[in-house]
C-alpha cells in the first residue's frame, strides 16, 4: 500500500462519484411520473422500464461491490472454492425463466409490489406474508452492508480517512458521506436514480475487467506463471487450521459445498427483494423474458473477475483483511489515474445495489407491515411517504452493521442471508405454479428451515469467528459437508409437503385465492389494475 492519499486515484474517484450523484438527483425528472405519490413511480419506476434499461438494472442489483470484492478475495484467500458464484449465475437464468414471466404478469394483474403482496393474494394469508416480508428485509440489511464494505475497502487502500490509529469519526466520515449523498437521492428520486446510474456503473466494470484481464497478465509474466505462483501458495500450511491455504482446483472432500453452495445460491438470488423490484420495474412480460436470456453476460464478466483473485497472488499481495486484496492489486498494478477509474466502479457498484435494496425492503415494510397491521386505509401518498423514510432507516441499520462488525467476515454475513432469503421459495414459486400447498403448512415450513439454518450456521466456528463462521456443515443423514440453506431448504420442502397433506386431510381453511388462471400469462396490453382508473386499492 502506497503511503498517504494517492490524491490521483481519489481524484478521479470524487470525479465520478460527484458524476453519478448528480445522475441520482437529476433522475428524479427521467420520465417523470404523472403521479409521484405512489410505490408504483417511487419503488417501482412506473413499471415502465424495457430491455435495456431493465438489463443495466438488474445487472447493476445482481452484481454488486460483493462481485467486485468479496468473490475475488474468497478465491484469493482459499482458491477454487470461491469460484460458486461463477456456476451459480449460469444455473439461475434457465431457473428464473420458467417463472418471474409468470410473477411479473400477476403483479401486473393486481398491482403487486412485493412478492409478499403475491403470497397474501395467492393465499389468502397475512400471517404468510409477514413471514416473507420480515425475511425479505432480514437478508437485505447484510447484503446492503456488504455494498459499504467495497466502498470503505476502496478508501482504506486510496489512504482516506487514516490509519488503524485514527478517531472513529474521523476515519469513517468519508464512509458517512458517501452513506448521505446515496440516502439523499435515493430518497429524492427512488428507483430512477440506481436505473440511471447503473448505465454508468455497468460501463466502468466492463472497461475495468477488459483492461485488467489483459494488462495485469502482460506485467505477472503470464497465465501460466500466475497459476504457478497461486499454485505454490496455496500448497502452503495455514498456521490457523494446519492444513493447506487452498487449491486450484476443488479437493473431493469439497465436491458437496461447492455443489450445493451454488446450487443453494441460484435457487436463492431471484428471492431476494431487489431482484424482483427490479424485475416488476418491467414495461412487459417480454421485457423480463429477452433478460433471462441475455443477463448470462454478465456470468462471462464474473468468470474473468474471479481470476483477479489468482493475480493478486502472483503479484504478491499481502493484506491481513481479504477484501482489501482486489483494490490493493488495482493499486499496485494500474496507473494511479486507471487504478481511480477500478475504485470508481467498485464505489458505483456498491451505491447502485444498496439503492434498489433500501427500496426494496422499503417497500415491503411499506406494502406487507404498515398497511397490513398498522394502517390499513393508507393511501398511496401515505405509503410513499413511508417507504421513503423506512429506506433510510434500512440504510442507518446497514451503516451500524458496517461499522461494528469485523470485516473480515462480511461475506458470511451476507451468506447468512441467502440461507434465511432461501425459506420464502416453496411459498413464492411454488404458489405461481400450484396452490396445492396450505398456508399454514408453507408457514411451518418455513420457520423449520429458519431455525434450522440460523441454529447450524451459528454453530459452524471458524479461525476468527466461534460462531456464524461459515455457511457450510454435514447434512444430515448423508454425512458430507453441504451448503445450510439447501439443507434447511430440503426440511422446509418435507414439511410442508407433509403437513399439506394433513391439513387438506382434516380440511383445514385454505384461504381466499384472489388471482385467476389467466392472471399468469397476463401481458401489458391485457386489462389489469394499471388500466383501470385510479380507484386506490378497490381492486383488492
Amino acid at each position: 500500500m502506497k503511503d498517504g492519499v494517492n490524491g490521483v486515484a481519489l481524484g478521479v474517484f470524487v470525479f465520478f462519484f460527484v458524476a453519478v450523484t448528480v445522475m441520482g438527483f437529476l433522475a428524479a425528472r427521467w420520465r417523470k411520473a404523472e403521479n409521484e405519490h405512489s410505490l408504483d413511480e417511487w419503488g417501482l419506476g412506473g413499471r415502465s422500464f424495457g430491455t435495456w434499461v431493465t438489463w443495466f438494472l438488474l445487472g447493476g442489483d445482481l452484481y454488486t461491490a460483493y462481485t467486485f470484492v468479496a468473490v475475488p478475495a474468497a478465491i484469493y484467500a482459499a482458491g477454487a472454492a470461491g469460484f460458486f458464484a461463477v456456476p451459480y449465475t449460469i444455473l439461475v437464468y434457465p431457473l428464473i425463466f420458467t417463472f418471474l414471466p409468470r410473477l411479473w404478469s400477476v403483479s401486473h394483474k393486481h398491482g403487486y409490489v412485493t412478492t409478499s403482496d403475491f403470497v397474501r393474494g395467492r393465499f389468502g394469508s397475512k400471517s404468510l406474508s409477514l413471514a416473507v416480508a420480515v425475511t425479505g428485509i432480514l437478508a437485505t440489511m447484510p447484503y446492503i452492508a456488504l455494498q459499504l464494505v467495497g466502498i470503505q475497502a476502496v478508501l482504506d487502500v486510496m489512504g482516506v480517512g487514516g490509519g488503524e490509529t485514527t478517531h472513529w469519526f474521523v476515519k469513517d466520515l468519508p464512509l458517512l458521506l458517501a452513506f448521505g449523498v446515496l440516502a439523499a437521492y435515493t430518497y429524492s428520486s427512488g428507483l430512477r436514480a440506481p436505473a440511471l446510474i447503473a448505465f454508468v456503473k455497468d460501463t466502468l466494470i466492463y472497461i475495468v475487467i477488459a483492461v485488467a484481464i489483459i494488462y495485469i497478465p502482460i506485467k505477472l509474466g503470464g497465465f501460466d506463471e500466475i497459476f504457478a505462483k497461486a499454485g505454490e501458495a496455496y500448497a502452503q500450511t495455514n498456521p490457523a487450521t494446519g492444513k493447506p491455504r487452498g487449491a486450484l482446483v476443488p479437493g473431493e472432500a469439497g465436491q458437496w459445498t461447492y455443489a450445493t453452495l451454488a446450487l443453494g445460491s441460484a435457487l436463492a438470488l431471484f428471492m431476494y427483494p431487489h431482484s424482483i423490484t427490479a424485475t416488476l420495474s418491467s414495461k412487459s412480460r417480454e421485457v423480463i423474458r429477452r433478460n433471462t436470456t441475455i443477463l448470462p453476460l454478465y456470468s462471462l464478466m464474473l468468470g474473468l473477475l474471479a481470476l483477479l483473485g489468482f493475480m493478486a497472488i502472483a503479484a504478491g499481495i499481502k493484506v491481513k483483511n481479504g477484501q482489501l486484496a482486489i483494490p490493493q492489486l488495482f493499486e499496485t498494478m494500474f496507473p494511479d489515474w486507471f487504478a481511480g477509474v477500478a475504485f470508481a466502479a467498485i464505489g458505483i457498484g456498491a451505491l447502485v445495489p444498496a439503492a434498489i435494496m433500501s427500496i426494496a425492503a422499503a417497500n415491503l415494510f411499506t406494502r406487507n407491515i404498515y398497511k397490513d397491521f398498522i394502517k390499513p386505509d393508507a393511501t398511496p401518498a401515505q405509503e410513499t411517504k413511508v417507504s421513503k423514510l423506512v429506506s433510510l432507516l434500512v440504510k442507518v441499520g446497514a451503516l451500524v452493521f458496517v461499522l461494528t462488525m469485523d470485516k473480515t467476515v462480511a461475506i458470511n454475513f451476507q451468506l447468512l442471508g441467502g440461507i434465511w432469503i432461501l425459506q420464502t421459495f416453496p411459498a413464492l414459486v411454488g404458489g405461481l405454479f400450484t396452490r396445492w400447498f396450505h398456508r399454514w403448512a408453507l408457514l411451518a415450513g418455513w420457520a423449520v428451515g429458519m431455525v434450522y439454518g440460523t441454529a447450524a450456521a451459528y454453530g459452524v466456528a471458524s479461525p476468527t469467528q466461534k460462531h456464524f463462521g461459515g455457511s457450510s456443515a454435514e447434512i444430515p443423514g448423508i454425512g458430507e459437508i453441504g451448503y445450510i440453506g439447501l439443507t434447511a431448504f430440503v426440511l422446509n420442502v418435507v414439511v410442508t409437503v407433509v403437513l399439506t397433506f394433513v391439513l387438506k386431510a382434516l380440511k383445514a381453511p385454505e384461504g381466499v385465492d384472489e388471482t385467476s388462471p389467466e392472471d399468469y400469462t397476463a401481458d401489458a396490453g391485457d386489462a389489469g389494475v394499471r388500466d383501470l382508473p385510479k380507484v386506490g386499492a378497490s381492486v383488492h
